[in-house]
């Protein structure tokens, strides 16, 4: 069927025009769950980050195979059509997690409403006639946690639980069912595929999970795991293990992709090997096309892990003695402007110029000769009439082993195809902006 016919956004119609793909691909519009950034916000993407890293920092120092993220945790969502007869569901897309997971009929404290404006829906395994139970014999159960299911009798269901730093949780058992992507190719015709996956049904949630008023029905993980969606999709046969993505940080849209990209070329830079989230290895910064003046192993956030990009984050945090040395450059521009506080950790100032004339671009290094250009109108957020905020963030985060964290996020990923290559173990992007 023609793309055209079937009124899909008009977004996706010029990602397929200006993206060339091989072969098809398996596509996702997804909405910001702030409706973008802006200066209403500046408090609630601060808070939703200071939440997401709270959980992160718990994995930093473990193998590959985290279970996913809390609601709260994650930015992006997106709907997914599951089992027989077909029912759509809203989940968060994250990069940082492994499973994909939705709540279940008969869930203990699941939320029943949102302020997104989605209708929430429980996954009900005895309405599906596709839908099948996982047992703890099966490969998959004994696959996902790396391990013999301990106490284990044959045909009892796949169980799991995921607790979290602060003390909320989730749990539930692994069912399998048909879930219904469209395929798009290069031509923009669509077609339908049905992919029979394992995924977690959640049957009692704890803490912010159970009482998130901006709620959505469950999780899908875009993580390196064998248990992820795009893994279990890629050894069927179905799909490339790559995926990408492209989000437009002021309307709050985007597209999620999974299948290889031919056109336009991206640059790629290797992953740090067995991180729980896609870490890449940085060299420095310049501003200007002046690099800036800090020790290059201050990158290093202990035994070789590198800098983390994460999608699922706003905003972009930096070491200590990277920032400072980061915001003294930028202000250098501007020496006459004055710098007061927002919501108590942004720094804002008025200027009623064009920014992109006023500011400097900032330009990451990375292995590989990659790089990557951050504009004055990504990193700087209109608050009100000339009032701007910068978005680079002090991390203030540490590993175990005393080292800061360098982490990417939204704000330097925003306007960009991005590359997940998991098949080369690569990350890259390329300057791309859908509108």
């Amino acid at each position: 069927m023609d793309l055209r016919k079937k009124g899909y956004l008009l977004l996706l119609l010029i990602w397929v025009l200006a993206v060339a793909v091989k072969g098809e691909n398996v596509v996702f519009n997804v909405k910001h769950k702030y409706g973008g950034r802006g200066g209403s916000i500046l408090k609630e993407l601060k808070a939703h980050d200071s939440r997401r890293h709270g959980r992160m920092l718990a994995a930093v120092d473990f193998e590959l195979g985290g279970n996913g993220q809390p609601t709260d945790a994650a930015l992006y969502y997106t709907k997914l059509t599951i089992g027989t007869p077909s029912k759509d569901y809203h989940v968060q897309v994250d990069t940082g997690s492994d499973i994909l997971w939705v709540n279940c009929a008969g869930c203990m404290r699941c939320p029943s409403k949102s302020s997104l404006g989605i209708e929430l829906k429980l996954y009900d395994l005895k309405a599906s006639s596709t839908g099948k139970s996982v047992s703890c014999d099966q490969d998959f159960c004994t696959d996902m946690f790396n391990a013999p299911y301990s106490d284990c009798r044959v045909g009892s269901p796949c169980e799991y639980q995921v607790t979290y730093g602060d003390g909320s949780s989730t749990s539930g058992y692994f069912v399998k069912d048909f879930i219904h992507f469209d395929q798009v190719s290069g031509d923009l015709q669509t077609t339908s595929m049905n992919g029979s996956i394992a995924f977690g049904c959640s049957s009692r949630q704890s803490g912010e999970l159970g009482s998130s008023t901006q709620a959505v029905d469950g999780i899908i993980g875009f993580g390196q795991a064998n248990s992820s969606l795009i893994s279990q999709l890629a050894a069927s046969g179905k799909v490339n293990k790559v995926f990408s993505h492209c989000l437009d940080s002021s309307d709050g849209g985007g597209i999620f992709a999974i299948g290889q990209v031919v056109q336009p070329k991206v640059k790629s830079t290797p992953l740090v090997p067995n991180e729980p989230h896609y870490n890449v290895v940085m060299k420095g910064i310049e501003v200007n096309g002046e690099a800036l003046n800090i020790p290059t192993t201050i990158f290093d956030a202990g035994s070789n892990r590198g800098t983390i990009i994460d999608s699922g984050t706003t905003l972009a945090y930096l070491p200590n003695k990277v920032y400072d040395a980061l915001m003294s450059k930028l202000m250098a521009r501007q020496p006459d402007l004055t710098t007061h506080l927002v919501e108590g950790t942004f720094h804002c100032f008025y200027f009623s110029k064009k920014i992109d004339d006023g500011f400097p671009v900032v330009t990451f290094q990375f292995a590989n000769s990659l790089t990557l250009k951050v504009y004055p109108h990504d990193y700087l957020f209109s608050v009100n009439d000339n009032e701007w905020c910068i978005g680079w963030q002090d991390s203030g985060m540490q590993t175990k082993d005393g080292k800061e964290i360098t982490l990417l996020g939204d704000l330097v990923l925003s306007n960009k195809l991005v590359l997940y290559d998991l098949e080369n173990q690569s990350i890259g992007w390329t300057e791309y902006n859908y509108i």
